[in-house]
C-alpha cells in the first residue's frame, strides 16, 4: 500500500461545492484535530460502533473501529490511541494496548477489506479510493480474555464483530445479516 492520500482534503475529485453536512465536518475536524470520529447508533438488533477518518490522512496510521461499547467509552477509545498515534506511538495489528481506556487492555486487529463498505462506509466517502488500513479495537471480557481465546465469554460476538475474518468466513449473527 503506498502512502499517497486520495482523501476529499488532498485532491480534488471536483465535487467541492457539493459534499454534504458529513464531509464538510470531517474536513473541519481532520484540519484542526487530526482525525474525525463518526459515531454510529445501534441499530436493526446491532450495538453501536465508532471509527476514526483522518487519522491515515494526517499520521500515516491505520484508521480504528470499536464496537459494543457505550458511545462516549468508544469515542475515548479512539480519540485516546489516535493522541498516542500522534505523538509517536502508532498503533499496529497485533498489539495489546493498556493505553486506550483505563477500564481495560485492548487489542488490535486487522480489519478484512471486505467489511469496509458494510460498517465504515463515512470512512469511505471520506478517503474515496480505499484500501486504506483498518484496525479494530477488540475488548476482552470481564475475565480479561478476546473473543478468539478458549473460553471467553459468547456474549462478545453479539457486542463486537470479528471483522478480522471476511464476512464468509465470520460466524452468523448480527454482523452478517
Amino acid at each position: 500500500m503506498g502512502s499517497a492520500c486520495r482523501c476529499i482534503i488532498c485532491h480534488d475529485y471536483g465535487d467541492r461545492d457539493r459534499l454534504g453536512n458529513f464531509e464538510l465536518r470531517t474536513i473541519v475536524h481532520v484540519k484542526e484535530y487530526g482525525w474525525s470520529v463518526v459515531l454510529i447508533a445501534p441499530r436493526d438488533g446491532r450495538p453501536g460502533w465508532a471509527f476514526t477518518a483522518g487519522l491515515w490522512h494526517t499520521h500515516r496510521v491505520p484508521e480504528l473501529a470499536v464496537f459494543g461499547l457505550e458511545p462516549y467509552d468508544m469515542q475515548t477509545i479512539v480519540n485516546n490511541l489516535g493522541d498516542r498515534a500522534a505523538a509517536g506511538l502508532p498503533p499496529a495489528p497485533g498489539q495489546e494496548r493498556r493505553d486506550a481506556t483505563e477500564r481495560h487492555p485492548v487489542a488490535l486487529r486487522p480489519v478484512h477489506a471486505q467489511w469496509y463498505d458494510r460498517l465504515l462506509g463515512e470512512a469511505l466517502r471520506f478517503y474515496r479510493h480505499p484500501p486504506l488500513p483498518f484496525l479494530q479495537v477488540v475488548w476482552p471480557d470481564a475475565d480479561g480474555r478476546y473473543p478468539w481465546q478458549p473460553g471467553s465469554d459468547p456474549a462478545l460476538a453479539g457486542s463486537q464483530p470479528c471483522l478480522w475474518l471476511s464476512p464468509d468466513s465470520h460466524p452468523p449473527g448480527v454482523w452478517t445479516r
